[in-house]
């Protein structure tokens, strides 16, 4: 096939200064194949798969390091596993270590294993600074620079998941594979930090990178506008779907998060926390990313399920007792527990223990990573308890809060709603 015949072998690896140890011309371009899947967020019948890809690459050499790192480095990066709780992926991290001491690396390859045996500890930052030392010397090195892109995206790290693009841009000429890819990560890393007219430019220069949960932020839209009914079709076609096909992370905060912006809005969701309750429940002790944790908890609260969230809260608490090198459950103590505590408040009916756990913290939330589109469910959180808010203290909140968000995004219908709502308390006299 076309698609197969394109792929990099080892001379082809070589010639763009990015050698693979390995003699399998078959094990390079299965690496190639699996990186360019990964890259577009796709699993293409064309190439086998990203699974069928990476079995084959096994099979074709079973020592090779730079195989062996991807493997291991999209079962992490995709946060659904971690080495704590999974003795085989513990294994294979261990293995591949091993494996870099016993063969003769390139120093890019050797970073490559540092690199992912870091992110596998948790320490997330010093994965990226692995990454960084990688694309210092070779800036075409499209794991390294996707690896740090999605580690920078969880720790919250905007403007270095710009600036990380930005310094090997000029490299990636037009024809050198996946280069369209890269306009579309430097894009998202300049929308993130509020550069939309130079995102939008780029986006639109022969960017093949579309976002995998445009579904996701399509109904997002509708709920801005309050077409509610529509917004759940998006969701019941297209969104919980996703979810009971893949399984990945993305898909199950996106499912998370869009039930309970809806809750806020006051709109009955049916059954549906149910339909992702065994999936989050599976992972309620990971703890790998707050992020994810967060979103874990709205289901177990939303399909009304103690059990599942005392474990999940207890299990956090435990986590930040005993850091060691994971950044996640470093912050864990300061930003992810009062967070989670704040949901559980929520559910309780307290919104003035709401604010007692989110006001000191909410210029902190971005340290638990996502997009500004994400982590707005917590803002949105904010104001609704601050709406319903009894003591005195806060009686001003809700009208700072709103007012401050009618600045930022001017003419929003969802501001709107809640203006009115904050008019009908008597919150804006």
């Amino acid at each position: 096939m076309a698609a197969l015949a394109q792929l990099r072998d080892c001379q082809a690896w070589r010639d763009a200064g990015l050698p693979l140890s390995t003699p399998s011309n078959e094990a390079c371009k299965l690496f190639d194949a699996t990186l360019t899947q990964y890259v577009k967020w796709t699993n293409d019948k064309n190439l086998g798969g990203i699974e069928g890809c990476l079995s084959k690459l096994r099979a074709a050499d079973p020592t090779f390091a730079m195989g062996q790192v991807i493997s291991n480095g999209l079962v992490l990066i995709g946060t659904g596993s971690s080495v704590r709780l999974d003795r085989e992926l513990d294994l294979a991290v261990k293995t591949m270590v091993e494996t870099s001491h016993t063969q003769l690396l390139t120093p890019r390859e050797q970073l490559h294993v540092s690199a992912v045996e870091a992110f596998a500890k948790g320490n997330f930052p010093k994965a990226c600074d692995l990454w960084e030392q990688i694309l210092r010397d070779h800036p075409t090195d499209m794991l390294a620079l996707k690896f740090s892109h999605d580690a920078y995206f969880y720790l919250g790290y905007q403007e270095q998941m710009r600036d990380s693009v930005a310094r090997v841009y000029p490299f990636w000429t037009p024809d050198i594979p996946l280069s369209s890819y890269v306009k579309g990560i430097y894009s998202f890393g300049l929308m993130e930090t509020n550069f939309y007219d130079r995102a939008e430019k780029l986006a639109k220069e022969d960017s093949d990178m579309l976002a995998c949960h445009n579904y996701w932020h399509w109904a997002l839209y509708l709920i801005e506008k309050g077409e509610y009914e529509a917004a759940l079709t998006i969701y019941d076609q297209h969104i919980l779907p996703s979810l009971r096909s893949s399984g990945a992370m993305l898909d199950v905060v996106d499912s998370c998060s869009m039930l309970y912006r809806l809750q806020m809005e006051g709109v009955s969701v049916g059954q549906r926390w149910q339909d992702i309750l065994p999936v989050t429940q599976r992972h309620s002790q990971d703890h790998i990313l707050l992020f994810n944790d967060a979103h874990f908890l709205m289901a177990s609260l939303g399909a009304r399920d103690p059990q599942t969230t005392q474990e999940l809260l207890t299990t956090l608490q435990d986590a930040s007792g005993s850091p060691g090198e994971n950044c996640q459950h470093l912050l864990a103590r300061d930003v992810g527990l009062p967070l989670c505590q704040a949901l559980v408040a929520a559910e309780d009916g307290n919104p003035d223990r709401v604010l007692e756990l989110l006001l000191p913290i909410r210029y902190r939330i971005v340290q638990i990573g996502g997009s500004n589109a994400q982590r707005d469910v917590f803002n949105q959180l904010l104001i609704h308890a601050a709406l319903n808010c009894t003591s005195r203290v806060h009686k001003n909140v809700a009208r700072s809060l709103l007012m401050e968000r009618d600045a930022l995004k001017p003419n929003s219908p969802l501001t709107e709603r809640l203006l009115r709502k904050a008019a009908s308390v008597h919150l804006l006299e």
